[in-house]
């Protein structure tokens, strides 16, 4: 049976209802997961009753997804903002890895939130989920992709939705590297105790990486080796 996080009388609300729901919803289920968040200290948070959020929600799950989803809307934002653009691939990543560097402050609470996606055993509603929060990032990252393999920005031998599922997974674990304890302290362990003091170093070290990825044809990897 097809699941439905986002409510539709939700969506008939008032603007400052809405506002003041998901931003107490974002806030609570961002910084205690999914499991641990309560209802009632949410609703007291959001100024209203444990009653109306159930008028609009029949479940937690279903107020966390609706969240979850807000929340996505605003990292989509940023990532369309940019890759969008008709800079070259190489500059587009530059301006991707420096906005998810910027996401790390304010806007941490929507990476988080995003984090806590993986950890909800939710089988039945897994392919719905993942259409919801990944659908737009995955196309847009393929067509901006296919158009620089036409253009010759990139090797024409990749495959580009693979490639563009490459580079979003890199980007995903960078915005946890930012703003998740365990990838944070991951992130130093790999990079030393420093790294958060330099974005600058992160931001050319990865160029690097992602230019040697896209622009090496297979047989100049050989030769290079060689």
């Amino acid at each position: 049976m097809e699941k439905v996080y986002h409510k539709e009388a939700f969506d008939r609300a008032s603007e400052k209802y809405k506002v003041a729901v998901l931003t107490a919803g974002i806030n609570e289920f961002s910084s205690l997961g999914l499991e641990k968040a309560n209802i009632n200290v949410i609703a007291k948070k959001a100024g209203v009753s444990v009653g109306l959020l159930y008028k609009y929600f029949d479940t937690k799950e279903d107020y966390f997804f609706t969240c979850v989803e807000e929340a996505m809307r605003t990292l989509e934002d940023i990532i369309e903002g940019v890759v969008n653009s008709n800079d070259k691939i190489l500059v587009r990543a530059e301006k991707l890895i420096r906005a998810i560097q910027a996401t790390s402050g304010a806007d941490s609470k929507y990476v988080k939130l995003y984090n806590e996606i993986t950890k909800v055993s939710d089988k039945d509603g897994a392919a719905e989920l993942a259409q919801k929060v990944e659908g737009i990032s995955a196309k847009t990252y393929r067509e901006f992709l296919e158009m620089a393999q036409k253009n010759g920005d990139i090797r024409s031998d990749c495959d580009t939705a693979m490639f563009a599922f490459f580079f979003d997974t890199l980007l995903m674990t960078l915005q946890f590297s930012y703003t998740c304890d365990y990838y944070r302290e991951r992130l130093k362990l790999f990079c030393g105790e420093d790294i958060f003091d330099d974005d600058d170093r992160m931001v050319k070290e990865l160029i690097k990486f992602l230019e040697a990825a896209f622009t090496f044809e297979h047989d100049d990897v050989r030769k290079f080796g060689k």
